[in-house]
């Protein structure tokens, strides 16, 4: 029996086979993709068993799984949907829609005095080959991982953050925070990345960083106990070897978004 096939038809098809090579790309990246390829497995014997076949009994048992099977993968997979949707909620198109219908509201000027001394620390920190993981909030709240470590809510001060991450200071393990112009947190924990496309030689603190950059819209900075190499880490990326220069243009740019 012949049915119509439209344009309608067609974008279907497209959009679902995006969806799947989507989802293909984010359960390769988790290390999942046994578990994607177990799931169509089970799709296409579900299909085949309650809509070619027409087996009444197999396909309603299998209707039960399904339905139930859908919470249970939400569960396993809350961390794979949650990337996806700040993702797409992250996503420049997505964010200059939102300005058309909502307004565009004017952020704060960039305020160097802010950036400067972090910079400063860095580099100071680099040559002594102390290691630090500095975490900047941007739109999404930090609030959970603040919750992780020690209050201060201090001043930015190029003395205080060399002082939190000099190394026999019981806070130089976990992760500063700085909101609003203010250290809000030191020794916080931070989630890790499990990349594998992560270099060999870097460590905990720089898949730490890859790891809140993932989560969040938020900027870390990373300095190497080892090389006392600087580098960045932005909505999933690294930016290595930073010279002062480089780091301060790219704090200036990312925060003024």
């Amino acid at each position: 029996m012949f049915f119509e096939f439209g344009i309608k038809d067609i974008i279907d098809i497209v959009l679902v086979a995006l969806m799947l090579y989507y989802l293909y790309r984010v359960m390769k990246e988790s290390r999942s993709l046994n578990v994607f390829v177990g799931i169509m497995v089970f799709v296409v014997l579900w299909l085949i068993v309650s809509q070619v076949l027409e087996m009444r009994l197999l396909g309603s048992i299998m209707d039960k799984l399904v339905s139930v099977g859908v919470i249970g993968l939400i569960v396993l997979f809350q961390e794979e949907i949650r990337h996806f949707l700040y993702n797409l909620g992250a996503h420049q198109r997505v964010k200059n829609l939102l300005k058309l219908f909502l307004g565009d509201r004017k952020k704060d000027s960039v305020d160097r005095e802010a950036i400067l001394p972090i910079v400063m620390a860095c580099m100071s920190m680099g040559r002594g080959k102390v290691g630090a993981l500095i975490v900047l909030e941007r739109g999404v709240s930090l609030q959970d991982i603040v919750e992780t470590g020690d209050t201060i809510d201090a001043r930015i001060n190029q003395r205080l953050i060399e002082n939190i991450f000099f190394k026999n200071s019981p806070l130089h393990d976990g992760a500063m925070v700085i909101s609003k112009k203010r250290i809000k947190a030191a020794g916080c924990i931070l989630p890790v990345s499990h990349s594998q496309d992560i270099p060999k030689e870097l460590g905990l603190r720089h898949r730490a960083a890859l790891g809140i950059s993932q989560n969040s819209d938020a900027v870390a900075i990373v300095v190497s106990e080892e090389t006392g190499r600087i580098s960045v880490a932005i909505k999933g990326d690294f930016q290595l070897r930073l010279t002062a220069e480089q780091l301060e243009s790219i704090l200036t740019t990312e925060m003024a978004r």
